[in-house]
């Protein structure tokens, strides 16, 4: 398994969300997470950055976890990380933002990354 750097876009500190649970399953495969919501201040121990534009190091993976109605309008910063893939989980499709990173030449999937890491396709 490689280790990737993954932003985690709507991480989420209550244990019953999926995004929280991405957090954590992440952190136990060995990745370096950075958990993204501005409105807390840190989840399972690590520091949570209030947007994509506080990330300084260069991202493998953008795992989203944010209402796709939300999502347009992000798209400038989230192409501005330059991230090596973005993954749409159930219910954040969004097909402006995927043109948008199809435009910008970012890889992106519709794929859960709970099933992924699960299964050892992350």
């Amino acid at each position: 398994m490689t280790i990737q750097t993954v932003a985690v876009l709507g991480a989420s500190g209550n244990p019953q969300r999926y995004s929280y649970l991405a957090v954590k399953l992440l952190l136990e495969k060995g990745h370096r997470v950075f958990p993204v919501n501005p409105a807390l201040e840190e989840i399972e121990g690590l520091a949570v950055a209030k947007s994509l534009d506080d990330l300084v190091e260069s991202v493998d993976t953008l795992t989203i976890y944010v209402a796709a109605s939300r999502l347009p309008g992000m798209a400038a910063e989230i192409i501005q990380l330059r991230p090596g893939r973005v993954i749409f989980n159930p219910g954040t499709e969004s097909p402006e933002l995927q043109s948008a990173l199809d435009r910008a030449g970012i890889p992106w999937i519709d794929a859960c990354t709970l099933v992924l890491l699960g299964s050892g396709q992350f």
